[in-house]
């Protein structure tokens, strides 16, 4: 019928050439290219022939296997999109951007990627040349963290992925690459709250020392707290209202998309509170930690500062980020996990469950081991000992 794609088909022949017989193979693929392709110098001898030799039955099967792909609409380079990866990959960016709505912070650490890992690599390459074996010796290749080369490679997937829809791309190379094994401990470093309160009397300033309290005590990411305003602030209520995240110069929704209430300390309150009464003015709608003039503070900055105050206080060099997991770490032993979930706005549960091994159960577990053996040893007949019992468990009746 016309217009329907032809059934792929082939043969293989032997040419004779100065250096000895070589084997070919010619094929037809589906949309009416004809392939001639070299396949190597042919066996003549008896035995098995060595490797890139091939023999009459060895030529027809690799056809074979070509035929099969090309039916299967797989086989390398049988699709023509015309289009390179680095068109793919800014398609890409368009469309996490625009379509899909990513955070300004997320589209900023997928461009640093693309353009520092992917497009060094791939970025001139044909769509259909970017194979799996290309993509194999990429990573092989890349430095750092099994993380971060994991990252790169989900990204990539998400532009093949992408390019199938938009330039009829027919193989994902990258969904047959196997990811980088990443081996994690589980384990969070986290301060204790002496070290919360003695990293908040080496702070630089009071709104600096106010932040890392709140941090601690409130389990907000940095984002949510540049863009915590004075109307998020419910003293009365004893709540921190987390409606916004400021991250890359653009205010938008907190990172699991809900608004979410928070636990406000007393500690806490007595901290805003001292540090708004020392401003000019104060409105609803004005940040609680601001930097000049009334504007987001400049969370690089802060980080700088933080790193100041953690070496002033003589402090272990943790992230800003372990402030938010001190605050996890502590509720977890005293609140149910749902409620820390709701608390500190993770979408996926299995997240909050990375703090459960801080709950503190030792004792606990320690008791019922302890009724437990308790039990067994009652059962035990007077006058023998638990190896006596070993003795005759394992003798045979005579």
């Amino acid at each position: 019928m016309a217009g329907q794609p032809r059934q792929p088909t082939g043969h293989v022949f032997r040419v004779e050439r100065a250096r000895g017989p070589v084997w070919y193979a010619k094929y037809r693929l589906p949309d009416g290219r004809q392939v001639q392709r070299k396949l190597g110098p042919a066996w003549t001898e008896r035995g098995r022939p060595p490797t890139g030799y091939f023999t009459k039955r060895l030529a027809e099967n690799w056809l074979r296997e070509v035929l099969h792909e090309a039916r299967r609409g797989t086989l390398v380079g049988q699709v023509r999109t015309g289009a390179t990866f680095g068109d793919a990959a800014a398609e890409w960016l368009r469309y996490v951007e625009f379509d899909r709505q990513r955070k300004p912070s997320t589209l900023a650490g997928y461009k640093v990627l693309v353009r520092s890992q992917l497009l060094p690599a791939f970025g001139s390459m044909a769509l259909e040349e970017v194979t799996t074996e290309a993509i194999e010796r990429w990573l092989s290749g890349l430095g750092g963290a099994a993380s971060s080369r994991t990252k790169s490679l989900v990204l990539l997937h998400g532009i093949l992925k992408r390019a199938s829809k938009v330039w009829g791309l027919q193989v994902n190379a990258a969904a047959e690459v196997e990811k980088p094994a990443l081996k994690r401990s589980g384990d969070i470093q986290v301060f204790s709250p002496e070290e919360v309160w003695s990293l908040v009397r080496a702070a630089a300033s009071e709104q600096d020392a106010a932040v890392f309290l709140t941090a601690a005590f409130t389990g907000l990411r940095l984002g949510e707290l540049l863009a915590l305003t004075w109307r998020d602030v419910d003293f009365a209520g004893s709540v921190v209202r987390v409606r916004g995240s400021y991250a890359a110069g653009v205010l938008t929704t907190p990172k699991s998309g809900k608004v979410r209430a928070v636990p406000l300390a007393p500690d806490v309150a007595e901290a805003l509170a001292k540090l708004g009464a020392r401003k000019m003015f104060v409105g609803e709608d004005d940040l609680v930690f601001c930097g000049e003039a009334g504007g987001y503070l400049d969370s690089s900055a802060l980080r700088r500062r933080y790193k100041v105050a953690l070496g002033g206080a003589g402090l272990r060099p943790l992230r800003f980020d372990d402030l938010r997991h001190t605050f996890g770490t502590r509720m977890i032993a005293k609140a149910d996990i749902r409620r820390v979930q709701e608390w500190m706005g993770h979408a996926d549960i299995q997240t909050t469950m990375r703090y459960l091994h801080y709950a503190p159960r030792d004792e606990e577990d320690a008791r019922l081991v302890a009724e437990a053996f308790a039990l067994a040893s009652a059962a035990v007949p007077a006058g023998r000992s638990s190896d006596d019992l070993g003795r005759l468990g394992t003798s045979r009746d005579v």
